[in-house]
């Protein structure tokens, strides 16, 4: 298909019916992000990292009888961050929203988290961690606008050598397919190819998106880069969601979940590892009706071109935090 092309808004929030809020611990150098549609929506996962760090995921299996979701949360902090799930739920569930089980009503409400605990931030929070009270402010500031880089669960992420970030970025067709991608960057891989500029994804970039760069001249050093701390399971992570507003059932959002985790493929280097959480989520807003398994295939290619996309824009956005530069300063 030709004629692809960014939405207005270059986010995951053209995807019709969709909404993004974040909150941070400025002094933490932590934050959380959550999406939440206008109604509740099909979602599916894959996770592929090693060391991943997630809340309610079952509930996305196919075989589940949970058919849809209320939001879904991307934190730092570690375990300690999947608490902003609490606080989200605790906000929906005050305005009524929902699985309704006889008179109660349920938020449900996935999340993942990436592991931020040692990048310089004052993490001496006691007994009292900031991450529901986190949730809870994300989910009463969203919108369809929102600015990339230091912000959310992007605020105290790095990406190899680099400053990480929050990253999003859309694809619309001219027949009315919408796919958005929001991405919170904390790789052990890099994103940039060694001794340049050139972010890994550069094929993939629409516009200067990304920095605007040509091609990369001479060969490609395909070494596998040292790690920039001692090594530590569970240090890292990126976490993602890409949507449409193509219905889809819980086993096909699953599968443009598994085809969208290729953009992290195409973005980072080494991708999955032992050290890294990697997780996908994929979301259905349901506002147009699915054609055949080839539009499905469309989805899921825009998918993964969109999330690589986004992880580019996490890194090209972020900004110099602690022992972590930013790209601009390279």
């Amino acid at each position: 298909m030709t004629g692809l092309k960014p939405g207005r808004r270059n986010l995951i929030t053209d995807v019709d019916g969709i909404k993004v809020g974040n909150a941070v611990a400025p002094r933490a150098w932590s934050g959380t992000t959550v999406l939440v549609p206008d109604e509740r929506a099909v979602a599916g996962v894959e996770v592929r990292g090693g060391a991943p760090g997630t809340r309610d995921i079952n509930a996305l299996d196919p075989s589940c009888r949970v058919d849809a979701i209320d939001a879904i949360v991307l934190s730092g902090g570690s375990m300690f961050g999947i608490d902003a799930a609490a606080g989200v739920t605790n906000v929906l569930a005050s305005s009524g929203r929902g699985y309704k089980i006889y008179t109660a009503v349920v938020p449900i409400v996935p999340a993942a988290i990436l592991f931020d605990l040692v990048n310089g931030g004052d993490k001496s929070w006691g007994e009292d961690p900031p991450y529901r009270r986190l949730g809870a402010e994300a989910a009463r500031a969203l919108g369809t606008d929102f600015p990339l880089g230091n912000v959310g669960a992007g605020l105290g992420a790095k990406a190899g050598r680099l400053k990480g970030g929050l990253g999003s970025a859309s694809l619309v067709s001219p027949d009315g397919i919408q796919v958005g991608a929001l991405v919170a960057v904390n790789s052990w891989g890099e994103t940039v190819m060694p001794g340049t500029r050139h972010f890994w994804a550069w094929p993939f970039e629409q516009g200067d998106e990304f920095g605007g760069l040509s091609a990369p001249k001479g060969a490609i050093d395909l070494t596998m880069p040292r790690p920039p701390v001692p090594l530590s399971p569970a240090a890292n992570t990126t976490i993602a969601i890409v949507a449409t507003n193509v219905r889809l059932d819980k086993g096909e959002a699953r599968r443009v979940a598994l085809m969208a985790d290729d953009g992290l493929a195409r973005a980072i280097r080494p991708v999955h590892t032992p050290f890294d959480g990697d997780t996908v989520f994929a979301l259905s807003t349901g506002r147009l009706p699915l054609g055949d398994l080839a539009m499905l295939t469309q989805v899921g290619h825009m998918a993964a071109d969109c999330l690589a996309r986004a992880i580019a824009r996490g890194v090209y956005h972020a900004e110099t935090l602690g022992r972590f530069p930013g790209w601009k300063t390279l």
